[in-house]
């Protein structure tokens, strides 16, 4: 399998490079996460194994799609010069419309960076409510010293607890973590 990250890596920096220059980079992040979004449903699967089906035209449409997804994303409209959607024909041109999760995914990194924000994954066991919610978003500003965007998620395995992700850094405060240091504590003793 090919390793997607080096093929996106340019793409987003050119994206990215763009969407600051205009001063449009919620915009190109909307349009890139649903693009990523649509490109790695079963339907998009099915429709790229259509013979002599016209990628170009493929691209169009998912512009289209993307555009109107996102009400920011309006001045990516239009004509075929228009950034968004000059860089989904491109992606279809040389065949990496597959890359768009990476891209996307590198492409909110450089925002993030940019804005001084990180990007923070919380799974928790139960839903978060929003006392709870801005608690966390406080405390994790304070000890990273950047503002925190955080994309919650309910994970039904966890017995109680969250674990949180920061760039490559986990914060493991699952009761099942525990549960694990405890056994692996007492089994060495």
């Amino acid at each position: 399998m090919v390793e997607l990250a080096p093929v996106a890596r340019p793409y987003a920096q050119a994206a990215f490079e763009l969407a600051r220059d205009s001063g449009q980079l919620a915009a190109w992040s909307s349009v890139l996460d649903t693009a990523a979004a649509a490109v790695v449903t079963p339907e998009f699967a099915r429709l790229l194994q259509v013979p002599g089906l016209d990628l170009a035209q493929l691209a169009g449409t998912l512009a289209d799609v993307c555009s109107e997804a996102s009400a920011e994303a309006r001045p990516l409209t239009g004509t075929s010069s228009a950034p968004g959607r000059g860089l989904l024909l491109l992606l279809a041109e040389n065949r990496r419309l597959q890359c768009l999760p990476e891209i996307a995914a590198q492409f909110a990194v450089l925002r993030a960076r940019a804005e001084n924000a990180v990007e923070v994954e919380v799974h928790s066991a139960t839903e978060l409510d929003e006392q709870e919610r801005r608690r966390l978003t406080e405390a994790l500003e304070r000890r990273l010293g950047k503002q925190v965007r955080l994309s919650l998620s309910v994970d039904q395995k966890l017995l109680g607890g969250a674990w949180i992700r920061v760039g490559d850094q986990v914060i493991d405060g699952s009761v099942r973590a525990r549960l694990e240091k405890l056994a692996n504590a007492m089994t060495a003793g």
